[in-house]
């Protein structure tokens, strides 16, 4: 009976390959291995007695202790008639010590003839090596899965940014750091929703498609749902339905959960994030802020040991409080003008051509403000700052300070030149919001095509004073894990086509 498959037959190759040509060798092994009847992709699981990290702490102890560990081999070193290996799972890495009398000839022969990147399972005795390495004497192994393709050169890491990105499994595989680091992601998105939980906030889903898109200043990617033979937008906030909940009775709601923007690619961007947003009734943003704060710093305490993280060559502090300066001193202070002196279109664009920054000429008053404020101000706001009171202009869901009426209750809060949070006082008053929706659809500003009457309905049934907060969780991973760019904080960041 044939061992291989017409398929395999075909693309396996029958003669060994030259040394350098790692691939067909690989495949030529497992060539050999079908041949002699052992697949060594047939194991359906391998029950392990532990994992490497949970037996390093007091390893002394444990000598002797005969244990079954699986993982990837890393590293393979010959020394007389020894063969060393060392074995990496998700969490910990630990030596392999074999030889001819544990093994058998047969048995050491196919593991010296196994390669680096190959899944295998082992199982022996703890003891310490005379040089003090931590090891596992094998008394046994076998192949759980065959590596085809060689990892990446000796295992410094991926050096090309590109393939790091489209390859992220070989970063996560040859980087520990890479691994770490995604690790403290999940664990930092689990604090946030500790955090959250144990105040009385609830947890909810809301549709990733709507028929409308809205709660947000961005541009919507558009899908078409075959069904309904409508057209439907990848929400760019989960914010108008949250406020719903808000209506309905809920007083302390949040979701964690993806958010597209059709915008561009770079540091600072990508076009799928992942966004918290959480509203709380009968509050305001200075309630809000005070919880931002305790969030972050809860962050840092639990998840890094520290409030001081590098960025590259400088150190943030996220040692409370954070500074809290004014929208309007911030512009005068660094665009030499405020709201006040740019009262409209053309007065705003006159800032901007004095201050070299370039704009589309069909960008209206709000996206003109925005461009010299992020290409003015933002550079300078290194540690971290609640920057306050925004003009209404470009905080159309937010409440008008009564004695300020150019202004309202919005704070964002930056660190490392980047916005990392966005809240309100949120606008309850329905003919107020109704007014700047319409508003905002007269002067074409994108994120609003149509108004969302659905939305203005439950406003009309009564909204208590709530206050709102958008956090960008990756903007904010970057800054608490010092990381300058969002792709290294994305698993599988967007990427252009090859």
């Amino acid at each position: 009976m044939p061992k291989l498959t017409p398929y395999e037959e075909e693309r396996l190759p029958q003669a060994q390959p030259p040394p350098d040509d790692q691939s067909g060798m690989r495949r030529w092994k497992l060539r050999r291995l079908k041949e002699a009847g052992r697949d060594p992709f047939a194991r359906v699981r391998f029950d392990r007695t532990h994992v490497i990290a949970e037996l390093l702490p007091g390893f002394d102890e444990k000598a002797g202790l005969k244990v079954r560990l699986a993982g990837r081999i890393m590293a393979k070193r010959m020394h007389g008639k020894a063969l060393f290996l060392d074995l990496a799972d998700q969490d910990g890495r630990m030596q392999a010590y074999a030889n001819v009398d544990a093994l058998g000839a047969e048995g050491f022969a196919e593991l010296e003839n196994a390669d680096l990147g190959d899944i295998i399972g082992v199982e022996g005795e703890l003891f310490r090596t005379r040089t003090g390495q931590e090891s596992v004497k094998l008394a046994a192994w076998e192949l759980l899965a065959k590596a085809l393709e060689p990892l990446p050169e000796k295992f410094h890491g991926l050096t090309d940014q590109e393939l790091k990105y489209r390859k992220r499994y070989l970063d996560l595989i040859a980087t520990p750091e890479a691994r770490e680091r995604f690790k403290m992601r999940s664990k930092m998105v689990a604090k946030m929703r500790n955090f959250l939980d144990d105040r009385g906030f609830l947890e909810f889903e809301t549709p990733v498609l709507e028929p409308i898109c809205g709660g947000a200043t961005a541009e919507p990617f558009i899908t078409h749902w075959n069904a309904l033979d409508n057209d439907f937008y990848l929400r760019i906030a989960t914010e108008l339905r949250l406020k719903r909940l808000i209506v309905g009775g809920f007083e302390r709601v949040y979701e964690i959960g993806r958010i597209f923007r059709n915008e561009g690619l770079d540091t600072k961007h990508n076009p799928e994030f992942t966004m918290l947003e959480l509203y709380w009734a009968y509050t305001d943003y200075n309630d809000i802020m005070q919880l931002t704060q305790d969030m972050i710093v809860h962050l840092c305490d639990e998840c890094l040991g520290t409030r001081k993280i590098m960025l590259e060559d400088k150190e943030l502090s996220f040692e409370p409080p954070f500074a809290r300066v004014q929208f309007e001193d911030l512009m005068k202070q660094y665009a030499g003008a405020g709201v006040a002196d740019m009262p409209d279109l053309d007065a705003a664009k006159a800032v901007a051509k004095k201050l070299n920054i370039e704009f589309d000429k069909s960008y209206g008053y709000e996206k003109v403000l925005d461009r010299i404020w992020s290409e003015a101000v933002e550079p300078n706001l290194v540690q971290p700052t609640f920057v306050m009171d925004y003009p209404v202009a470009i905080s159309p869901l937010a409440k008008r300070i009564p004695d300020r009426p150019q202004f309202a209750y919005r704070f964002e809060l930056f660190a490392a030149c980047a916005e990392l949070a966005n809240a309100f006082s949120e606008l309850n008053d329905p003919v107020e919001q109704r007014m700047r929706m319409e508003a905002q659809i007269a002067r074409a500003t994108e994120g609003y095509r149509e108004l969302d009457e659905n939305f203005l309905d439950a406003l009309e049934h009564g909204m208590p004073p709530t206050g709102g907060l958008g956090v960008g969780i990756e903007r904010l991973l970057m800054a608490l894990l010092g990381e300058p760019s969002i792709r290294e904080v994305i698993v599988f960041p967007q990427l252009r086509k090859e």
